[in-house]
């Protein structure tokens, strides 16, 4: 069992990558981007690279989270349309899912996925 969240654990991908005080995001944290009293979210073309730039309201400072898709093997789907991101808080039902954001023009949520898919990482630094 893998508890309530994987933060910082050896599982915990951008810990591994960057150490310090990176981290994966929890579903707490999506939740709060999500929140529209917390920050404002705007469909834009970074670069030549669809996706949201996410405002805070909060403090003004903002994050690009590119539409980058996802993978399944060796395949890439929804590149430029759709965004998936990993969390590290793990599925409470079946221990083969994690929570990811999922978003595209429009719309956004959070989502329950299978962690063998190859999402993107956003990762926080507290």
């Amino acid at each position: 069992f893998l508890g309530t969240d994987i933060c910082t654990t050896e599982y915990d991908v951008a810990n591994k990558k960057f150490g310090g005080g990176w981290r994966l995001p929890t579903k707490q944290d999506f939740d709060e981007l999500l929140d529209e009293n917390n920050c404002e979210w705007k469909w834009i073309t970074h670069n030549g690279i669809n996706g949201y730039e996410v405002k805070s309201k909060k403090n003004g400072n903002s994050i690009f989270l590119p539409a980058a898709g996802w993978r399944n093997g060796t395949s890439s789907y929804a590149q430029g349309s759709y965004g998936y991101y990993w969390s590290a808080t793990p599925g409470e039902s079946y221990t083969n899912s994690a929570c990811s954001l999922f978003f595209y023009e429009g719309n956004r949520y959070t989502n329950w996925n299978y962690r063998r898919y190859g999402y993107s990482v956003r990762p926080v630094c507290e």
